[in-house]
């Protein structure tokens, strides 16, 4: 690497570190785990340190704010890994707001005009001036005109030049990693350049607008016959990489509490409405919006939510909801033995570690809770105090699970926002339920069963190619031995592949056999 390709990153991260010295976000480094030169680094630095500075998580906040969008969105990242940078500061950082100026409207025109390939007027009637400004992207309100009349929508667009702005400060966040690797050894088990790399995938999905408009579409889908939640209509033909277009939300702000009282909306429903709702999505769909605070949640007329800005979105499996659902029921339950064995089947705490030891953890969790009352409970807190006595159990760190607590503190923290009385376990009680009896009782055997079913027919059908392959692999052998065997690299290596060849092909067949027979006799 050149000195000229390496000189523009140092200049880069010598910026980066005055501003987060300035600003006294080296509070938040450990002098303890650092090696000598690091520590001296630091003590300079905290003597530039303003005045005025006396939190670390709050100093790092206001430093990525100084320092651009890019940086914002590496601290909104960084609000999703509590594993990386603690749960306090992992807290803070989700206060980070993309509080920038909007760019000017005539480069927004361009902009719409490049990504849909198209002069402006040939697809809206008119546009308006940006109503929100963001890190990556900004929003117009817009009309369009269309066999049904006009409509207003809502114009999503990227910044000019966000793409190169960004990959250029990835490139000086993945310098940084790599020297936290080199010179702090204890560091390296938070894999902070493999974390980097996440950034980069979540930011390269992010500014692909037509991901946002199909995450928009499946959420839809899943919640087609939900009562009081929508997401707006995703408008695909003014849709394209850098634009989305889609329905306008004329609703009430889930942070206008005095908007909500005037419009005489029920409290204390609403904040079970935006909980239930979570975890409907992420246990029944296991597809949620993960960036779910008051700012991306609207309430109709009627009471209903309406959620925006899918940038942020979280999966879970089969196994990681079978999971949520079951530890929060176990904890309900006071069930701490199922809870450890939930642990071990899916194999998030290794083997070799004890079920009864770690279910009397659990019970050092869940008892304080039936101690207290409904409303003194929180339920994004006991997943942490979870994941904390799991670290214990060397179970290895789940990103999705990291996601989910993350978006649970944020969701329980907007629904206590609306009624702090709210009984958070009887709130989630009955989607729990319903999840349970749904997945785990009768019809959920019987569409478990089914499913397996099919994959033992698929299995068992491709048995004869299976077989023809063996046979084709036999005459191969025979015609090397025909050939006559020598001690050439050329024979040796024809024998070997063979081999390997027919043990493959025949374990393979006689493998799906055996499972065919398993499911037979043991159904």
């Amino acid at each position: 690497m050149s000195v000229l390709s390496v000189a523009p990153n140092l200049l880069r991260l010598a910026r980066g570190g005055f501003v987060m010295a300035r600003e006294g976000a080296l509070r938040l480094a450990d002098p303890i785990d650092l090696p000598p030169h690091v520590r001296t680094l630091i003590r300079l630095g905290r003597l530039i340190e303003r005045r005025g500075a006396t939190d670390g998580a709050d100093g790092l906040a206001r430093a990525l704010q100084r320092l651009g969008p890019s940086y914002v969105k590496l601290g909104q990242f960084l609000a999703t890994r509590p594993d990386v940078v603690g749960l306090r500061t992992a807290r803070d950082l989700e206060r980070l707001q993309d509080r920038v100026d909007p760019f000017p409207q005539d480069q927004a025109e361009a902009a719409i005009e490049e990504a849909l390939a198209a002069p402006l007027a040939a697809r809206f009637v008119a546009l308006g001036p940006a109503v929100a400004a963001a890190s990556i992207a900004q929003v117009h309100q817009a009309t369009v005109r269309d066999a049904f009349g006009e409509r207003v929508v809502a114009v999503k667009v990227l910044r000019p030049g966000v793409a190169h702005r960004i990959g250029r400060d990835l490139d000086a966040f993945l310098a940084i990693a790599r020297m936290i690797e080199r010179w702090v050894p204890k560091a390296r088990r938070l894999k902070p350049v493999v974390v980097v790399e996440t950034l980069a995938r979540s930011v390269a999905i992010e500014m692909d607008l037509r991901l946002e408009a199909a995450a928009l579409s499946e959420i839809a889908e899943n919640t087609a016959a939900d009562p009081g939640f929508r997401v707006p209509e995703v408008d695909w033909e003014r849709t394209a990489r850098g634009v989305l277009t889609m329905e306008w939300i004329e609703a009430i702000k889930l942070s206008d509490r005095e908007g909500l009282i005037a419009a005489g909306l029920d409290l204390p429903a609403l904040g079970q409405l935006v909980m239930q709702t979570f975890l409907r999505h992420a246990m029944r769909d296991g597809f949620f919006h993960a960036d779910m605070h008051p700012g991306n949640l609207f309430v109709d007329a009627g009471g209903g939510l309406i959620a925006v800005d899918f940038g942020l979105t979280g999966r879970l499996g089969k196994k990681e909801r079978r999971f949520l659902a079951e530890i929060l029921h176990g904890f309900i339950t006071r069930d701490y033995k199922r809870i450890a064995e939930v642990h071990f089947e899916a194999g998030y705490v290794p083997a070799d570690q004890s079920v009864d030891e770690f279910a009397r953890a659990l019970r050092a969790i869940g008892e304080p809770i039936h101690s207290r009352t409904a409303d003194q409970i929180s339920m994004a807190k006991l997943l942490t105090l979870l994941f904390e006595v799991t670290e214990l159990f060397q179970m290895q760190t789940r990103p999705e699970l990291l996601m989910l607590q993350k978006t649970m503190v944020v969701v329980e923290g907007v629904a206590r926002s609306l009624d702090p009385k709210l009984d958070m376990w009887a709130t989630a009680a009955p989607v729990v339920r319903e999840w349970l009896e749904r997945n785990l009782g009768p019809i959920g055997i019987a569409e478990t069963a089914v499913e397996e079913l099919r994959q033992l027919v698929r299995g068992l059908g491709a048995v004869p190619e299976l077989l023809l392959r063996i046979e084709r692999t036999s005459i191969e052998l025979e015609e090397v031995v025909r050939g006559g065997l020598s001690y050439s690299d050329e024979s040796i290596q024809a024998i070997v592949g063979g081999v390997r060849r027919a043990a493959l092909w025949s374990n393979l067949a006689l493998g799906a056999i055996a499972v065919g027979l398993v499911v037979y006799l043991f159904r």
